[in-house]
């Protein structure tokens, strides 16, 4: 073999040695993706989502699968609920229907998750679930924990109430409007004999 024949052979290997390198490191970039491990969301049956949250991490225990699945989240917020002028709290879902799942998505870990009882699919196709956003979470999972309150009263348009606090206090009033969304009503208080119309919100009443 000449020392040219020899220095093309040379050439010719490390060719052949940087391509298998390049198809390594894409498959090592492939691989630590597959093996990343990312928020799915998971249909429930309507109702099930704290039951689902159980049976999967009865699952997860039964199966030894804690090293692909990690987190179950069913979000929920606290709402405050004004009955016979007392308060009650309640912790309301705030995507019913739908659980979150942190998971490495594989064949087992998927069968697992999709074969629990109470759930009926992934979001996404139903061999390729689609992974949430990172941001997107975040931001449920703030609202899930940030203590908003809402306050919900059960009266309508007619009802008499009780104003408890502002300028008003003390004084009866009718309900002409409620406005749930606001947690607010506008309202007709009698004052020196007129209809003076108000508008209150709900955490300043009570009902008659």
């Amino acid at each position: 073999m000449t020392k040219k024949e020899k220095t093309m052979e040379e050439e010719l290997n490390e060719d052949i040695l940087e391509e298998q390198s390049k198809a390594a490191a894409e498959q090592a970039e492939k691989d630590a993706k597959k093996n990343k491990k990312r928020w799915y969301i998971v249909h429930t049956y309507s109702g099930y989502e704290n039951k689902v949250k159980v049976n999967l991490e009865k699952r997860i225990e039964y199966m030894n699968m804690g090293d692909k699945i990690f987190r179950i989240e069913v979000p929920q917020k606290t709402v405050t609920q004004m009955k016979s002028g007392k308060k009650q709290e309640k912790e309301e879902k705030i995507f019913p229907g739908y659980v979150l799942v942190e998971m490495i998505m594989d064949e087992d870990s998927w069968y697992v998750v999709r074969h629990t009882s109470g759930v009926t699919k992934f979001v996404g196709s139903a061999k390729k679930p689609i992974p949430a956003r990172e941001s997107e979470i975040k931001k449920i999972l703030h609202r899930s924990s940030s203590q908003v309150e809402k306050v919900e009263l059960d009266v309508k348009a007619g009802d008499k109430v009780r104003i408890i606090s502002g300028p008003f206090a003390d004084f009866d009033a009718d309900i002409v409007e409620v406005y749930p969304d606001k947690s607010k009503l506008r309202a007709n208080v009698s004052i020196f004999g007129r209809e003076t119309p108000i508008e209150l919100e709900y955490k300043q009443i009570n009902k008659l």
